[in-house]
């Protein structure tokens, strides 16, 4: 049996909050009161207005694929190192992204590897997504005919996983729209840049031209971290950004990048060497997505969203090996280890680490 301890329930840790905690399929956020973050804005001096909104954002060892949570044989029902790996990536990028000057993100502090303080955004509601090889499901629509995707044309010919000319920007709604003619009102739809242009106010943007703003930052993050991955020997395949509005220390509205960025969760990496040799070799979820599309006793269970009931329930049924949360864990720890240039050490006990800390340096702990 596994001597880690993962951290899988993260909603219910003992720290001071105004209204309820929400949790999110791997992320849980406490908002903080209002004398907590003007009291921390004080006492560490972050950089952002004095009235900000500040939260404590947890993430968990939980694995989400399929819009579902699955589980370990033994108790183990997360990844070691899962939550780690995640964060310690994200942090990685925003800084090469403040470095190289491109935008702003919302985590004012970093008090322990499984957690950020972040402030308050207005979250922009658009899933930017941006893909430099034809795969997944943009292959499988292109092996059935279809040569339009998110207003851009592709051409015939065309082979799997074959790099593109240029990098694609083929967004999708983030929540559900509603009110729009030519958008279905369902979660997670492929639109175009028309539609967002056309819909500036539904979609959270202030301008046009923040929208062009949107694609730039997509395209030269992806870029960034396309280029540092490949020093590393992988091959950044496709990823998923978000985008909020905060204000800066002296009230001008800015566009940042929020939630994570370039992780194994939100992205595509392959291995290099194998990709030359003809083979696809996941460092990311992709694998655990393979891995479930191949073992469960119906795949179609999982790539049909009309079948969702059925889905949630093999989820909840369905045990994997320890021996397989094990290998998934290697793939998250030796990725983001690459990534970072330094081991990732799992904590024994992370939700008494968390605890001791936001309670010793951050006195949010309520006892």
């Amino acid at each position: 049996m596994t001597s880690y301890k993962v951290l899988d329930v993260n909603d219910d840790l003992p720290i001071r909050t105004k209204g309820k905690v929400h949790s999110g399929k791997v992320r849980s956020v406490y908002w903080l009161t209002d004398a907590d973050s003007k009291r921390l804005i004080n006492e560490k001096g972050y950089n952002v207005p004095a009235d900000t909104e500040l939260a404590i954002m947890v993430i968990s060892d939980r694995i989400s694929a399929f819009d579902c949570i699955w589980q370990g044989e033994n108790g183990l029902n997360g990844v070691p190192g899962k939550g780690i790996a995640l964060n310690s990536v994200a942090a990685h990028w925003f800084n090469m992204f403040n470095e190289a000057g491109l935008a702003g993100n919302h985590i004012v502090d970093i008090p322990h590897p499984y957690v950020w303080i972040v402030r308050k955004a207005s979250t922009v509601k658009v899933e930017a997504i941006a893909r430099q090889y034809i795969t997944g499901s943009m292959w499988r629509d292109y092996a059935k005919g279809e040569r339009h995707f998110c207003g851009i044309n592709l051409p015939d010919g065309l082979i799997a996983n074959q790099k593109l000319e240029q990098v694609l920007i083929t967004p999708s709604t983030k929540g559900i729209i509603e009110g729009v003619a030519d958008i279905p009102a369902v979660d997670d739809v492929n639109i175009t840049r028309e539609n967002i242009t056309n819909n500036l106010d539904v979609f959270n943007f202030k301008s046009a031209d923040d929208v062009t703003k949107y694609e730039k930052l997509l395209v030269e993050g992806f870029g960034l971290i396309s280029n540092e991955l490949a020093k590393l020997g992988q091959i950044f395949v496709d990823t998923k950004f978000e985008f909020g509005y905060v204000d800066d220390i002296n009230g001008v509205q800015q566009l940042i990048y929020i939630d994570e960025v370039g992780t194994p969760d939100s992205s595509r990496i392959w291995d290099e060497a194998s990709y030359k040799d003809g083979n696809i070799v996941e460092n990311s979820k992709e694998g655990f997505r393979q891995l479930l599309i191949n073992n469960v006793p119906e795949s179609d269970v999982l790539l049909n969203k009309d079948r969702m009931a059925e889905r949630e329930q093999l989820a909840k049924d369905y045990i994997l090996p320890e021996s397989v949360m094990l290998e998934v864990s290697d793939t998250y720890v030796g990725i983001a280890s690459k990534i970072i240039g330094k081991e990732i050490v799992i904590p024994n006990d992370p939700r008494q680490e968390v605890i001791a800390i936001l309670d010793a340096d951050y006195g949010l702990i309520n006892h």
